[in-house]
């Protein structure tokens, strides 16, 4: 069996970290004689998260199916986890249901020889995940003192990628002109009541509607 995960739905939608995880797994399969039976892609999933849709499925396909001698393979220790604690987690999960795990780019074992070079390696994908994080946070801090908006696009906007400033919050029409209208028709008077800004939302075609009513419903009504 081969076991892909990439982190992000960035790298599931425009990437082709799954494809090519897979396509070694594969060929290392083929240079081992392996038969592969299953693949199993955990997408968007973070590597510190032991939790996992795709990995249980794995070991109850495993369970379930009562193949001895299963070999899952990994492209990369990495692409398995990406959290010393998880990745040992993961490895006794895995061991229990009678699996043992492979891979192109390391020799796993139960050895003491084995073991003293996955820990180090494990480690070493760990702190990775933590200095990126660490330096995504540094990055979103220098935008904001910049004047920059780094988070979700609030209603009526959306981020446009420009040359000079990167990704930039600009304005999503229609939406943005119905949303200002709302919000001065309520600070000047114009709207008094909760029930005055929805029935104006509602009388907007563009603005979204509940899809069994076609109301707009109050929790979605500023006041």
């Amino acid at each position: 069996m081969i076991y892909c995960r990439v982190s992000s739905k960035m790298q599931v939608e425009e990437g082709h970290g799954l494809e090519s995880q897979e396509t070694r797994c594969r060929e290392y399969a083929t240079r081992k004689d392996y038969e592969v039976v299953e693949t199993f892609y955990e997408k968007a999933v973070s590597g510190g998260v032991f939790d996992r849709p795709s990995f249980n499925g794995m070991l109850d396909y495993v369970r379930k199916s009562k193949i001895e001698d299963v070999v899952v393979i990994i492209d990369d220790i990495s692409r398995f986890a990406r959290d010393i604690e998880g990745h040992w987690a993961l490895r006794r999960a895995l061991k229990e249901t009678g699996g043992t795990l492979e891979s192109p780019s390391i020799t796993f074992g139960e050895d003491s020889d084995s073991i003293l070079i996955e820990n180090p390696l494990a480690s070493v994908s760990q702190h990775q995940r933590q200095k990126n994080g660490e330096q995504t946070k540094n990055r979103m801090r220098a935008r904001v003192m910049n004047g920059y908006w780094v988070f979700h696009a609030p209603p009526g906007f959306r981020y446009e990628k420009t040359k000079e400033h990167g990704k930039l919050l600009v304005r999503d029409e229609p939406m943005a002109s119905i949303i200002q209208e709302t919000l001065e028709g309520f600070a000047s008077g114009r709207f008094e009541t909760q029930g005055e800004v929805k029935r104006f939302l509602e009388s907007q075609p563009d603005f979204p509607k509940d899809r069994r009513t076609g109301l707009v419903r109050y929790e979605e009504v500023c006041a």
